[in-house]
């Protein structure tokens, strides 16, 4: 009989075989995520940006460095596979908006893909919801009218999800705008990911 951790992999192996949008992505499929059975925190962001689809590393460009620096962790442990999934609403990079900034991810990756996935992590105590898409997807009518409300909402998720803006530093006039958010919800978002992977 199969593992659990063969199991998902084996799934995993069929993600990144999906080509469900291909005729919509311009540079074609090529879906990035990390997990295993172990994981007790995961990661939901929007979508690959152009770097993460060159490397096929999940958030390895500037917004990945000021998500660490929120949640405090190292490279290391940030990129430790058998702690942190990180599994966004969109698994490939869907391509430059003409004004600016990435295209939304595309509507049919989620559905497909998470749930099947989540049922292979077993461990998950706490998501990250990063950003508006992983926020009303998981959320659903419990979430606020604006990912500001949502975060400033953040207690009432918890013990499953806590949710953040995007780490963009296309963001930066929101973080200035919303200092409540460094001096009140990072500390907090740091206690729970240190208590968690102390366990890990």
């Amino acid at each position: 009989m199969a593992t659990a951790e063969v199991r998902l992999e084996a799934l995993k192996q069929e993600v990144r075989a999906c080509r469900l949008c291909a005729d919509k992505l311009p540079l074609g499929p090529h879906p990035v995520l990390r997990a295993r059975v172990t994981d007790r925190l995961l990661i939901v962001g929007q979508a690959p940006g152009l770097h993460v689809h060159e490397t096929g590393i999940p958030w390895n460009d500037p917004s990945g460095e000021r998500l660490r620096a929120w949640m405090d962790v190292d490279h290391d442990t940030f990129y430790d596979e058998s702690r942190i999934a990180i599994i966004p609403m969109g698994l490939c990079y869907p391509g430059r908006e003409p004004r600016g900034g990435d295209m939304p991810p595309c509507p049919e990756c989620a559905p497909t893909w998470h749930p099947r996935l989540l049922e292979h992590l077993p461990n998950i105590e706490l998501t990250l919801l990063v950003g508006a898409y992983a926020q009303t997807y998981y959320l659903g009518l419990r979430k606020h009218g604006s990912v500001t409300e949502t975060v400033r909402s953040w207690r009432e998720y918890l013990p499953k999800f806590f949710p953040l803006p995007h780490p963009s530093f296309r963001n930066a006039q929101w973080l200035n705008a919303n200092p409540w958010f460094e001096t009140e919800v990072v500390p907090a978002l740091r206690e729970k990911i240190r208590a968690l992977l102390a366990r890990s």
